[in-house]
């Protein structure tokens, strides 16, 4: 089972899109959201780059998979190599596996809900994730932190484009008061047959200033 799943996340970086090399200078930064209240209390004892599987469970998390992968990148387009990308969501119910959620007793126990990565020498990331779903109050997202070795520090969330809950949201309407951000935030999801039967994927690139 590690073994396959080594293949598939490494596969996913080959098989989207293409990332080619960022030639404009002065790129839109990511825009910086909440950490909200979520954030793990306790690291997971799994903690890699595939959130759908996790080390010693048969089982397979409930939900659609989405293979996100991207490059965390300078204001000038260049490669960030070594930074620590972290990203958490809750399950396919929408419960994340923290103290303070109500319910946590009936989140799914077969996903690791949170996972981390160093970004590659070109900039690099990938996670095997789970299309994100809505909850009370929130539209579908993903949160992420990006620290790099130079001490910059990034913490904001991922959003499904064309999600009809974005504009009702109050963490995303602010995130975007720069129309140029939404790129930035905004996933746009493809079917990803070739990579692994009924799963998704996209390709968004993490700006950090």
């Amino acid at each position: 089972m590690r073994t396959s799943r080594r293949a598939l996340i490494v596969a996913a970086g080959a098989s989207l899109l293409p990332l080619h090399p960022t030639l404009a200078a002065a790129l839109v930064a990511t825009p910086s959201q909440t950490e909200g209240p979520f954030y793990p209390a306790a690291f997971p004892a799994d903690m890699d780059n595939d959130l759908v599987q996790m080390r010693g469970q048969p089982a397979q998390a409930m939900g659609t998979v989405l293979h996100l992968q991207g490059r965390v990148l300078d204001l000038n387009g260049r490669p960030v190599e070594g930074a620590l990308v972290e990203i958490w969501q809750c399950d396919a119910q929408g419960l994340y596996d923290h103290p303070r959620q109500p319910g946590r007793d009936r989140r799914d126990s077969a996903f690791q809900g949170y996972g981390r990565l160093l970004a590659a020498a070109d900039g690099r990331y990938s996670f095997r994730a789970l299309k994100p779903v809505a909850y009370p109050g929130r539209a579908p997202h993903i949160h992420f932190k990006v620290a790099t070795a130079s001490g910059g520090r990034l913490t904001s969330q991922f959003y499904i484009a064309g999600e009809p809950g974005n504009e009702r949201d109050g963490v995303f309407r602010d995130a975007v008061r720069d129309p140029r951000q939404r790129e930035r935030i905004e996933m746009r999801l493809a079917s990803a047959p070739g990579l692994e039967a009924g799963a998704l994927a996209t390709t968004m690139d993490i700006v950090v200033g």
